[in-house]
């Protein structure tokens, strides 16, 4: 027999919302994070740890949040498309669910819509390899960039596979980019490619597996460039720059393929001022990884260089960024080098200055826009990570060393700049391209610049190491004759 006072408890317990049916507060335990960002539109993402219904809150200032889009349906993966949004425009967002914000609504919850495709913008491009790991010093690559670029805003960020190690788990993405990159995140969209320790995970021909679970990437050429129908490669544009993202791990690289037909289509189809092409297999390398070596990744880098290779050459590519070789290695201004090293010629060499203005002078490229067989750089950026020891003797390469870090890259009109940022935050490496010259209307050289100003910024590039003393910083020099001395000097 239960005591009437406790049959009465029982009758009043039974009344009330078990603790399981109250209402929670979801807590955001991912992101919220961009992604397919476009002139009109971008995708943010974020993960609960209990279902909830999704909302974004938008508009042009923290405290003016008067847009939303929404969505009832319970989900612990939060996804929702804002469109119809103004070209090179800063949003500012907070998301949640359809009663509760969760997260924004200040000054770290903001993105600016892409520049029209082929607009003359100032961009700068932020690149990892490797990055996958979740050591200090890996840690420390993403310290040092954030240090370095203060307050210039990150336009385009660039993931060169390898992303998560040892074998790309879900657990290991959130520590290894989700609890790294917490400041970044919410405002640079993310593009990544695919690499072998993503593929332990994933699998590119039916796009499942954690890597394609947590990206949204391009498949209708809604970002710029051809539909490549697929996730696991795909393009897009940013200002004048088209870039290519190209799966060397997973997919069919037979020159009659899917990819490498879809390459030839879309590097075609570009008018962009400047072509990049990533992937996580390297070409050229003596890092940890021998692209000599037909054994060596089954023979993935023999099939970039001898197949993707033409094709992006034959369309005028400029920049190509790999990792895999957990190293830094980067080229002179290369063409047409198809074989192993062994097969290098002099011709194929179009420049073996070191690419420097305050060196041997820039690469330079004959014409503006993309045209064939004006050279490329190759970097191989794949020490974000952690390092592993090489020969380091690619006879392509200018540069070789084993110093984590992670590549800082502005573009700007037809100059495009290349710095190598170790984990210290000191450069080990810079080169430049250039592109058609200076082009009429650039600049007026009619006008004349201070000359205590000029030395300052000589110094703060490091090209005037005595410019304290030795130099009278009185008067002013005419922009012709400065001209003049930078053509000299490459």
């Amino acid at each position: 027999m239960i005591p009437r006072h406790r049959r009465a408890l029982g009758v009043l317990m039974a009344l009330l919302p078990a603790p399981a049916l109250l209402a929670q507060i979801p807590v955001i335990t991912r992101g919220p994070y961009l992604q397919n960002a476009t002139p009109d539109a971008i995708t943010i993402r974020w993960r609960t740890d209990i279902a909830s219904s999704s909302r974004i809150a938008f508009g042009a200032a923290p405290e003016l949040l008067l847009d939303e889009l929404t969505s009832a349906m319970p989900t612990t993966e939060h996804e929702l498309r804002l469109t119809g949004l103004t070209a090179e425009t800063m949003y500012f967002y907070a998301v949640g669910t359809m009663t509760e914000l969760l997260a924004g609504g200040d000054a770290l919850h903001q993105f600016v819509t892409s520049p029209p495709p082929g607009q003359d913008r100032p961009v700068r491009l932020w690149v990892i390899g490797d990055s996958g790991r979740t050591t200090q010093a890996a840690f420390d690559v993403h310290t040092s960039y954030m240090a370095f670029a203060g307050a210039r805003r990150t336009d385009v960020w660039l993931m060169l596979g390898d992303n998560a190690y040892n074998i790309g788990t879900d657990a290991e993405y959130q520590a290894a980019v989700f609890d790294k990159h917490t400041d970044l995140l919410p405002q640079t969209p993310l593009w990544p490619t695919y690499g072998n320790h993503d593929g332990f995970s994933a699998d590119s021909a039916t796009q499942t597996g954690p890597y394609y679970d947590i990206f949204t990437l391009p498949t209708e050429g809604e970002a710029g460039g051809m539909p490549s129908g697929t996730e696991a490669y795909y393009s897009f544009d940013f200002a004048n720059i088209h870039f290519i993202c190209l799966d060397s791990e997973d997919t069919s690289r037979a020159a009659n393929g899917a990819m490498m037909t879809w390459l030839a289509a879309d590097v075609a189809d570009t008018t962009a001022d400047w072509v990049i092409a990533f992937w996580h297999h390297p070409p050229y390398s003596k890092g940890s990884h021998d692209s000599d070596n037909i054994f060596d990744s089954t023979g993935r880098m023999f099939d970039m260089r001898e197949i993707a290779l033409p094709i992006l050459e034959d369309a005028g590519v400029d920049l190509v960024l790999t990792g895999h070789s957990h190293s830094y290695e980067r080229s002179f201004l290369l063409d047409s080098h198809y074989g192993a090293s062994d097969t290098l010629l002099p011709s194929m060499i179009l420049d073996g200055g070191d690419g420097w203005v305050g060196g041997d002078g820039a690469y330079a490229k004959a014409t503006a826009g993309p045209t064939p067989h004006e050279g490329a750089v190759h970097v191989v950026a794949g020490a974000s990570g952690n390092l592993s020891a090489g020969t380091l003797d690619h006879p392509v390469m200018q540069v070789s060393f084993l110093i984590m870090g992670s590549l800082v890259i502005d573009v700007d009109g037809n100059k495009l700049w290349g710095l190598y940022l170790d984990n210290q935050g000191q450069v080990q490496d810079r080169f430049m391209l250039v592109k058609g010259g200076i082009r009429p209307g650039d600049i007026d050289q009619s006008a004349h610049v201070n000359v205590s100003d000029l030395l300052d910024l000589l110094a703060a590039w490091g090209q005037c190491d005595a410019c304290a003393e030795d130099i009278d910083r009185s008067g002013d020099v005419g922009v012709s004759d400065l001209l003049i001395l930078l053509a000299q000097w490459g």
